[in-house]
């Protein structure tokens, strides 16, 4: 969202010295952000998003507000008051659905799971539609953000819900959604995530392929985060159109299986596509024993798996006091662990940009946070936060055209050049193999 119409010379140092002292890397750092489009590329939500609540408990009322309102500076990393204040102008809100059984139920109940969170986004925008608005195109982006508004985005993680139906994507598509993974935590009917290791297809199914030809002609970015790296492979080899890995970061700065490798990067940029390097601490930063000893903790309060709680905090049910107390107990005696070992940084978040950058170029890097889904690192932990990581980027020595490309250009061109791809093949009448 556009603060400054233009830049101040002297402050940029477009004449004379630059200012290199603390205070001048942060005002230069501070004109670029105000003046730069930002753009993240996975943000989750919750299914109560937009609603409001009907109970007589004022208590009660409040705190679906803090957990569903965003217009509310509430309980998640990301609402209109956080973005606002932090410049975080850009977000595709997330279409997640966990991966269950591959077979008619789970496609059946995966189906009416995305339909649940596509109705959320929708209620979001037409509801705030003073404060938000969908964008389809990247020309929606620039024109609504243009327009002093938030701009909304929409993203599928995980190809499971479409099940075998390749109807569906185009449904996904009316709907909104301009990018969709293959797959997620688990394999699924179209190919092999990166977890459990062992293969159960051992790269794209036939159905995958058909699902990738179907966006290509679409105009639906493919994800290739979560896949295993023969998915990923087989995704290059068939694709028409360049590819995003819309929440990843670099194997070579964290050995993570998330995480893409040297030679999936290099035939990324081959591709012409783009990594979005994400701001989730366990991907940017090995963080085993610190977390080892934090569910140390967890299973000392009686509280479960950080899953089990995550899951309990964001659920539709608001949770009792007494595992409330239990959690902030827990928050408490996790301080001294942070002090200890401590989670990720800003300045970790960038090393995986840098060694992007420096592997495959500026035109192939991006930025995510995976905020409200488990994302966020100290100094990058909400929407408010989001200066932090330009601020880091100007003390790095990136320009302000670097950084306007790596926060939204270089996605946007993705999603340009899919679309152009996607009305030349339907132009040619073609059909998905």
């Amino acid at each position: 969202m556009r603060r400054l119409s233009c830049f101040v010379v002297l402050v940029l140092g477009g004449c004379g010295a630059v200012d290199n002292s603390v205070e001048g890397v942060e005002a230069r750092a501070r004109a670029i952000h105000d003046s730069i489009l930002t753009l993240d590329t996975h943000k989750d939500i919750r299914d109560g998003l937009a609603t409001r609540s009907n109970s007589d408990d004022a208590e009660v009322r409040a705190r679906h507000a803090q957990r569903c309102d965003p217009t509310v500076d509430g309980d998640n990393q990301v609402d209109f008051p956080k973005s606002k204040a932090g410049g975080y102008d850009t977000a595709f809100y997330i279409v997640y659905v966990s991966q269950q059984t591959n077979d008619r139920a789970g496609f059946f109940r995966a189906k009416q799971r995305a339909k649940v969170m596509f109705d959320a986004i929708h209620r979001m925008c037409d509801r705030y539609p003073e404060h938000i608005e969908l964008a389809r195109t990247p020309a929606d982006v620039r024109r609504i953000d243009g327009d002093g508004k938030l701009v909304c985005c929409i993203g599928i993680e995980n190809g499971y819900p479409m099940g075998e139906d390749l109807g569906l994507i185009e449904e996904f598509w009316l709907r909104g959604a301009r990018y969709m993974s293959i797959t997620h935590n688990r394999h699924n009917q179209l190919g092999d995530s990166h977890t459990p290791a062992e293969p159960l297809h051992g790269g794209l199914t036939d159905l995958g392929r058909q699902a990738v030809a179907k966006m290509n002609e679409l105009g639906i970015m493919v994800d290739i985060s979560h896949a295993s790296k023969a998915t990923v492979m087989d995704v290059f080899a068939c694709a028409k159109a360049p590819v995003i890995a819309s929440h990843s970061g670099c194997r070579a700065v964290n050995d993570h299986t998330r995480n893409l490798d040297d030679e999936t990067l290099l035939k990324l940029k081959e591709n012409g596509g783009v990594i979005q390097c994400v701001a989730l601490g366990d991907f940017v930063k090995d963080h085993s024993t610190r977390n080892d000893a934090l569910d140390a903790v967890r299973k000392e309060l009686g509280l479960g798996s950080r899953w089990e709680v995550y899951q309990k905090l964001n659920g539709d049910e608001p949770p009792g006091k007494e595992f409330l107390d239990k959690v902030a107990a827990f928050e408490e005696r996790s301080k001294e662990i942070d002090a200890r070992m401590p989670k990720a940084n800003v300045q970790d978040f960038v090393d995986h940009i840098d060694h992007a950058v420096q592997l495959i170029g500026i035109d192939h890097v991006a930025i995510s946070s995976d905020f409200d889904g488990g994302g966020g690192i100290h100094g990058w932990n909400n929407a408010a936060e989001t200066f932090n990581v330009t601020h880091e980027l100007v003390r790095r020595g990136y320009t302000k055209e670097q950084i306007e490309q790596i926060w939204s250009g270089n996605t946007l061109r993705v999603w340009a050049e899919v679309e152009r791809i996607a009305a030349k093949l339907q132009a040619g009448g073609a059909k998905p193999k």
